[in-house]
């Protein structure tokens, strides 16, 4: 075939002989003659198809960048090529991500960062004394003072050290080793890596992982991916979406019989649903993975975003502690925070740690073992997580300005979370409870029988059907509740609010048109 292709290619030329003597013309006929009789070989089958790929993967779902978000691009393109909407942009209220809503980053931590980057700016007075004596230490620790270099698998050691410093002030001086700090590509990398070592046996022995409904995707996801059993508890939606310890022994009873319930996950303060968790629900929490032998997990990124004046994070390590030897020297706990939420919102720098306590001394080996594949987190969100856990404090040059940036993110934050609620519980049909903390709001939407019958037509789930007519008649991307997990026959959607203030209201009252406008289309 490749001669015949080529003599066709030489047939091209002028009329010559060739090397038997016959002309080019003739060996071109020749050729042409032969790819007629030979017929094309059909495309091998491909090795890699959705028959034969790793099922588990296949399993996995990620509602927060779903099909949702996927329409909301097609709308975005559709826009840019001029064709006509009822709207002239698409808000992406689907995600906290803090910085492409709008949030102006802290300068304190891009100064540093600079200086980290390109450390020649260190010789510049635009930069403050503070800033540079951050970065002169971060790239010390670094291999040829460089953060492009690869760190130890576990860390740079100067921010572990930072970070278990930050954890002894923060949880008023319990103490906080830096061999138990790993650095971690934001908070997802460390639950992913964690779960990977927990997962285990087959049949009724397999892992089951309790987590929250409703939940953050990511936890449903890494379960799939590794083939674990998920075993849900449901938040209390009617009281502020409390954790009920009597809901978690219901559900560890009932996944007994069919696995080997080992992991216990807690999200404070909740994604999606805002609640913060009070000191005896801690303890409470606490007793019961102590009485059934289980591993706690407790995602603590919005740690800074509490809101309500009646609330108060108390970090899942020091109440441990607090609650005596018998419990502090037996609960394995793994707790985790990361520089993409709080008053940050660095997610592109994908920084983050997590301390895991009571680890057994060989499997914090296989721990570094594993996460010594993937070599390091970035060089460059370690950094940032060095810049979060070590602020300017009192008498640095940068203190006042750090803190009025800080306080003025989370005041706004505090505002626009009880402007959604107060908006959203003027809604017939729309159901919000308070937004204690974290970046979303959650509510309970009434969806017409009719309503569900048309999404039942087009084979979608109810709050799916909602959230793609919002989305295609409004222009605003949110997720449907079933992505998060719900109890049986409720709806609701998550949406953030880190819109600035004036364009919040807006979608809000857009929100507000598009449910009373559906509610009078499917009555």
């Amino acid at each position: 075939m490749q001669r015949a292709a080529a003599l066709v290619r030489r047939g091209c030329c002028p009329r010559t002989l060739g090397p038997w003597g016959r002309s080019q013309s003739s060996a071109a006929a020749e050729a042409s003659a032969v790819l007629k009789v030979r017929p094309e070989r059909s495309r091998r089958e491909r090795i890699l198809t959705l028959e034969s790929m790793n099922p588990q993967v296949k399993a996995v779902e990620y509602a927060v960048r779903g099909p949702i978000v996927l329409k909301a691009g097609e709308i975005e393109l559709e826009l840019q090529r001029g064709i006509k909407k009822p709207f002239t942009e698409v808000i992406r209220a689907n995600i906290g991500d803090a910085q492409a809503m709008g949030q102006q980053p802290i300068t304190f931590l891009r100064q540093v960062m600079a200086l980290c980057t390109y450390p020649n700016l260190l010789d510049s007075p635009s930069f403050p004394e503070d800033a540079k004596k951050r970065a002169r230490r971060i790239l010390q620790a670094c291999g040829g003072n460089s953060l492009g270099s690869y760190s130890a698998s576990q860390g740079v050691n100067c921010i572990r050290e930072d970070v278990a410093a930050y954890i002894t002030r923060r949880d008023g001086g319990v103490p906080a080793d830096p061999d138990n700090i790993y650095l971690t590509t934001g908070a997802s990398d460390g639950i992913s890596t964690i779960l990977k070592i927990l997962v285990s046996g087959g049949g009724k022995s397999r892992t089951g992982v309790m987590i929250p409904i409703p939940q953050y995707p990511l936890y449903s996801a890494v379960i799939s991916e590794l083939d674990a059993i998920q075993v849900n508890y449901y938040l209390d939606e009617d009281n502020c979406w409390a954790l009920n310890v009597n809901e978690l022994r219901r559900a560890v009873q009932h996944a007994k019989e069919h696995c080997n319930p080992k992991v216990l996950c807690i999200i404070n303060p909740g994604n999606p649903t805002g609640q913060v968790q009070s000191r005896k629900c801690i303890e409470d929490v606490i007793h019961f993975a102590w009485e059934e032998k289980l591993f706690l997990l407790a995602d603590e990124v919005y740690q800074d975003n509490v809101y309500s004046p009646d609330c108060k994070f108390h970090s899942f390590k020091k109440v441990l502690y607090e609650m005596g030897p018998e419990y502090s020297s037996n609960v394995e706990l793994a707790s985790f925070h990361s520089t993409s939420k709080g008053y940050m919102g660095e997610c592109g720098y994908r920084g983050g740690y997590m301390e895991v306590i009571n680890l057994h001394p060989e499997i914090k080996g296989q721990l570094v073992k594993l996460l010594s594949v993937r070599l390091c987190p970035p060089v460059s969100g370690q950094a940032a997580m060095d810049i979060v856990v070590n602020p300017p404090v009192p008498g640095e040059e940068s203190f006042e300005q750090f803190s009025r940036e800080k306080e003025s993110v989370l005041g706004n934050l505090a505002k626009k979370a009880k402007l959604t609620e107060d908006m959203f519980s003027q809604v017939p049909g729309i159901h919000c409870n308070p937004l204690m903390g974290a970046m979303y709001a959650f509510p309970r939407i009434f969806i017409p029988a009719k309503a569900v019958e048309a999404a039942q037509a087009r084979k979608m789930a109810p709050d799916m059907f909602y959230c793609m007519k919002l989305l295609e008649e409004t222009g605003i991307c949110v997720v449907p509740g079933s992505g998060f997990g719900q109890r049986e026959g409720t709806y609701h959607f998550r949406m953030t609010i880190l819109p600035p203030v004036e364009k919040l209201k807006t979608v809000l009252q857009k929100v507000k048109d598009f449910h009373i406008k559906f509610l009078e289309e499917y009555a």
